[in-house]
């Protein structure tokens, strides 16, 4: 049986010298991000996440990683995400979320640091702001259709969909120029102020995520049907937003 990793750190050296072996001079940078880099890690709950950067002919031998990294699955890691510092460059503008996202909290666990210079066209980031408001906002609709009214279901729901919202949420403080918390609460809140949408409402979403909160049935489907409509005037707000 796997041993789970009581935090990231202890993973490091084994997990790059797996990737050396794989990769050879391939291998141009590891970096941890998500949960592990943010200093939320809960062991055994959180998944551990790596981007890493190969070369041109590095990307192109990417099985080479497949037998190790099966292990590691089994150690939390997840499938890392492959890059090469050219396809960085020419994706900040198709995924400035995603980017912003990942250099916000991170570590660079093995050779150079590829995140830190990187900048954002605030026009692109606006308008995947609007286009992943508005996506979610469809499945969040649908998906609550296939919950049948179940109370676990419509809790899971919550989680989830927050769980994706919170890092637009933090793109859209860092549209506004205000600063970027590493705190949940403290995200929510501010980005509600800055876009006149119901703090409260989010913030009882986020202790039903956080299972500090215990709904009835009806109570979430009342609960839900406001943190729908919130999203709602959010992805208005934003799509009326100009740069």
């Amino acid at each position: 049986m796997a041993i789970i990793p009581k935090n990231p750190e202890e993973i490091f050296g084994e997990f790059t010298a797996d990737m050396k072996k794989a990769f050879g001079e391939g291998l141009q940078s590891i970096i941890l991000y998500g949960s592990g880099a943010r200093g939320d890690y809960r062991p055994g709950k959180s998944d551990i996440n790596f981007l890493i950067v190969l070369s041109e002919e590095g990307i192109d031998a990417i099985d080479r990683a497949s037998g190790s990294l099966r292990r590691w699955r089994k150690k939390m890691v997840t499938t890392p995400l492959f890059m090469t510092q050219t396809f960085i460059c020419t994706s900040l503008g198709a995924y400035p979320v995603e980017f912003l996202n990942m250099k916000r909290s991170y570590v660079v666990v093995y050779g150079g640091d590829v995140l830190k210079n990187l900048s954002f066209d605030p026009v692109a980031l606006r308008h995947q702001c609007e286009r992943e408001l508005r996506g979610k906002l469809l499945l969040l609709r649908t998906a609550f259709l296939e919950t049948r009214g179940k109370a676990d279901r419509i809790r899971n729901l919550v989680r989830a969909s927050l769980t994706a919202f919170l890092s637009l949420f933090q793109a859209l403080l860092h549209l506004r120029g205000r600063v970027l918390h590493e705190n949940h609460r403290d995200t929510i809140s501010a980005m509600a102020e800055a876009y006149q949408v119901d703090r409260d409402i989010l913030l009882q979403c986020l202790a039903v995520k956080e299972e500090k909160e215990s709904l009835s049935s009806g109570e979430l489907k009342a609960l839900f049907e406001k943190y729908v409509n919130e999203i709602k005037k959010l992805w208005e707000t934003v799509d009326k937003t100009e740069i």
